[in-house]
């Protein structure tokens, strides 16, 4: 007689790999990276990148050159030519008229470069092409590129099935589909790790399923990256526009540790060259917006993220001056100093998902303070000591063994 009992899929289990991890992407050869595929990443991590350099640099081009024609059109406005003129102003004459022609000439000129400047501040501001339609329309998340990028960095993703202290089992969360908040550590200087979780399609299709990922307001000063993100539905980081979209869409992807946590890496004093960081000890926004809203958290470690730059240590008051103002006022650097990343697996590994701490039916709005602080403590504790876990269990694999995971 056929029973009724569902089998469980096998994990698919490597034998070098800790008990309990799943192979859900297995990393590209690393042959799969063509000649192309590194001239694309080159190319476009120059333009993407590297955006703010010669973009800003441009802008401040275009002004200098409209105000120096400005300026000399000014000067050359005072020369004049009658048709009184006696003998002797001849030579006054002639120097009048070839001033009158140069005038015509700067006038023009400093029409040209600030009609430039004006219509590249005005699309940089008002943006009409960072529709989120277009971007479907486009197939930006099938784009030949991503497949470079992807295989550049040689993506794979496991999932670590281990035994923890903070199990709760929900049978009904599906990872590709269900309401959740993904959370991707570490940050890195460029936040690699959640772009290519979210914007590839080859990236989340047979991993965790598409998600809107939420980004800092800061990266509205990225020409090209601020329209990538239009084109996927990014979230503002700030906590209104969070919820908003929670309340909606119910799958967001964030990366907790945001701009701050790119300073909290070595060289910075404190920090041995075997250290990783993650900034987790005072964030607890995450994790209320989870209990508000009754949402699991995904916890992903991303190893490699922090690799892809190198970070030069700056006077302390910048990195000040970066949390004052929500802005990455850092100096980095890739291939040939270049802000082209270097070659650096990225290797994701999905924990226990930390569900919120409350009974079926329960109203998070009747707790009392220190009951609702109690539960966003518990599952941030949860939180803390997956990513910890799940660190020190596959690291070895990594070829990390030699490195130690800080929560700051």
């Amino acid at each position: 007689m056929q029973s009724n009992n569902t089998r469980k899929r096998p994990i698919k289990q490597h034998p070098l790999l800790p008990k309990g991890v799943e192979v859900i992407v297995p990393p590209p050869p690393f042959e799969a990276c063509t000649q192309v595929d590194r001239l694309l990443v080159y190319a476009t991590s120059l333009i993407i990148v590297g955006s703010p350099f010669w973009f800003y640099g441009g802008i401040i081009w275009l002004y200098r050159k409209w105000k120096q024609y400005t300026s000399l059109a000014v000067q050359c406005a005072d020369g004049t030519c009658t048709n009184n003129v006696t003998q002797e102003d001849n030579k006054r004459c002639i120097v009048d008229a070839e001033r009158i022609e140069q005038y015509a000439r700067y006038k023009k000129l400093a029409k040209r470069f600030g009609a430039a400047l004006a219509a590249i501040i005005l699309l940089s501001i008002l943006g009409p092409h960072r529709n989120e339609k277009l971007g479907t329309a486009l197939g930006v998340r099938k784009w030949r590129l991503w497949d470079a990028w992807l295989n550049y960095v040689g993506f794979s993703v496991m999932r670590d099935h281990g035994k923890t202290n903070h199990e709760i089992v929900h049978p009904d969360f599906d990872m590709k589909s269900s309401p959740a908040m993904f959370a991707f550590i570490p940050h890195g200087i460029f936040p690699f790790g959640l772009a290519f979780s979210c914007l590839p399609e080859r990236g989340y299709t047979n991993t965790w399923g598409p998600f809107r990922p939420v980004v800092a307001t800061a990266t509205k000063l990225f020409p090209f990256v601020r329209t990538l993100i239009s084109w996927m539905g990014g979230v503002d980081a700030s906590r209104n526009s969070v919820s908003r979209a929670l309340k909606t869409h119910q799958r967001i992807g964030i990366s907790p540790g945001g701009i701050a946590e790119m300073f909290e890496t070595y060289p910075k004093a404190g920090y041995h060259p075997n250290d990783e960081a993650v900034l987790l000890r005072d964030r607890l926004g995450m994790f209320k917006l989870a209990l508000q809203h009754r949402l699991p958290i995904v916890p992903v470690y991303c190893f490699g993220a922090t690799k892809m730059f190198r970070r030069v240590q700056l006077p302390h008051f910048i990195e000040t001056l970066s949390r004052l103002f929500k802005i990455s006022l850092c100096l980095f650097f890739g291939k040939l100093g270049l802000p082209i990343p270097f070659r650096q697996r990225l290797l994701y590994v999905l924990g226990r998902t930390i569900f919120p701490p409350l009974a079926d039916g329960e109203d998070v709005s009747m707790l009392e303070n220190d009951d609702l602080n109690q539960r966003v403590r518990e599952m941030h504790d949860a939180f803390c000591d997956e990513i910890v876990r799940i660190f020190d269990r596959n690291k070895e694999h990594y070829g990390l063994d030699h490195k130690t995971l800080k929560i700051v």
